[in-house]
């Protein structure tokens, strides 16, 4: 059996403060509210075809060593979400406007051939980059 993968189904990210983590992928990245399970300490997001899920750190999903790595990020090395249409300028001029540092826009590959990019960080410190569609 050879095990044959479509896509990334979902992504977990550990966050501290829950608000603020869903406020930014929601109001800066464009991810809708799918499901909350406050008990648990989940939050999922819908974006595109797939998911992030917020997990409270110290909650009852949460799988991590207890408190988050030391220093800002760490709970993952980055998540990458396809954008399209892919403005450069319009995606910095709103990231930038809801407090994001957008990187440099770059042309790096990813699952679709070699396309541009920009990485910036969300308020915990995890690298988020923000992919275009490959170039023709």
């Amino acid at each position: 059996m050879r095990i044959q993968i479509r896509e990334i189904d979902h992504v977990v990210i550990r966050a501290a403060d829950m608000a603020a983590m869903a406020r930014f992928y929601c109001e800066v990245l464009g991810c809708e509210p799918e499901r909350e399970q406050h008990d648990l300490g989940l939050v999922q997001l819908r974006a595109g075809r797939s998911l992030i899920d917020l997990v409270m750190i110290g909650g009852p999903l949460d799988r991590g060593a207890g408190a988050p790595p030391a220093g800002a990020g760490g709970n993952m090395d980055h998540l990458c979400l396809r954008v399209e249409p892919f403005d450069a300028q319009g995606l910095s001029a709103h990231l930038t406007q809801h407090g994001a540092c957008p990187g440099n826009v770059v042309e790096r590959y990813g699952a679709e051939g070699l396309g541009p990019s920009l990485y910036l960080f969300d308020p915990e410190g995890n690298m988020v980059e923000l992919k275009g569609p490959p170039r023709a």
